[in-house]
């Protein structure tokens, strides 16, 4: 996938200005077709839904038109996030391949404390707007994504959660191909 051209063009960073967001290429394409959407036919359908709940009557008692005001202000919160992270981040390739976990890689752990433990994969990324079909996503600032920082194969880590101490062993990790 190439630089898109707003990207490409754009000026360097001055020293000590840091990225809105880390990111990869394929997310970024997905995060900006997100934001397209919801800035254009996104408002159009609320826009309507609203105007459909106003003639619904007395706007004070109005149910459809309270959750259609809701709906609304985290769709413009969402599309407020989307601009911040989108006005000058960071964009970087997923791993091609590492002898440790590292961001962008798919790593498979066995829970340790569990009594029938199944095995769980999670995108272990820099952005929790990263994303891989069927798995979680994991930052690398959770206590998990902490804790996977660096592994190995049959390396145990424990972590800290709200639920107390976990322990898991890592079962396995690849890179992600986006």
């Amino acid at each position: 996938m190439e630089l898109p051209e707003e990207l490409a063009s754009r000026p360097p960073r001055k020293s000590g200005q840091e990225p809105t967001a880390t990111i990869t290429l394929e997310a970024y394409a997905r995060l900006r077709a997100e934001l397209d959407e919801l800035t254009s036919s996104g408002r159009s359908r609320m826009a309507e839904r609203l105007k459909a709940a106003r003639e619904l009557g007395d706007i004070r008692e109005n149910a459809e038109y309270d959750s259609a005001k809701n709906e609304q202000a985290l769709m413009e919160s969402r599309i407020r996030n989307l601009e911040r992270m989108l006005r000058d981040p960071e964009i970087i390739e997923s791993p091609s391949s590492s002898d440790v976990v590292s961001p962008g890689m798919l790593v498979t752990v066995r829970p340790l404390d569990d009594e029938d433990p199944d095995d769980e994969t999670y995108l272990l990324a820099e952005s929790a707007e990263e994303r891989a079909a069927g798995v979680r996503t994991i930052t690398t600032t959770s206590p998990l994504g902490q804790a996977l920082m660096g592994a190995r194969p049959a390396d145990q880590v424990s972590y800290e959660a709200p639920g107390g101490t976990f322990r898991c062993v890592v079962v396995s990790f690849r890179p992600h191909g986006g």
